[in-house]
């Protein structure tokens, strides 16, 4: 697997190639805002939700606080067919220069 960074998530999230989801808790979003554009499913509800919300067809980029939880999402969605990458945190989406929506 490649590891995609979140320079180039930005890039592929601009042309709608791939699909950002954001798996923190709605406080810390509402706290610093979200990649604009990005799907929120918190970690704990993604088993759940993960089916109905997430397309299958496009790469996921995934990203939490710092990196933790998006780790342990991109192996969920893994389990579920999904080709997901874990981008790291919000603070690497933004000082990548990702647009963020508050």
């Amino acid at each position: 697997m490649t590891k995609l960074s979140a320079k180039d998530a930005i890039a592929k999230a601009a042309s709608g190639a791939i699909t950002v989801l954001d798996v923190r808790e709605a406080a810390e979003i509402l706290a610093s805002g979200k990649a604009a554009g990005a799907l929120h499913i918190p970690l704990a509800l993604l088993p759940l939700q993960a089916e109905t919300q997430i397309d299958k067809t496009k790469p996921v980029a995934v990203y939490c606080a710092v990196g933790g939880r998006a780790g342990m999402a991109t192996q969920a969605l893994e389990k579920l067919g999904y080709d997901a990458h874990n981008i790291g945190g919000f603070g690497d989406w933004a000082s990548a220069g990702g647009p963020v929506s508050r």
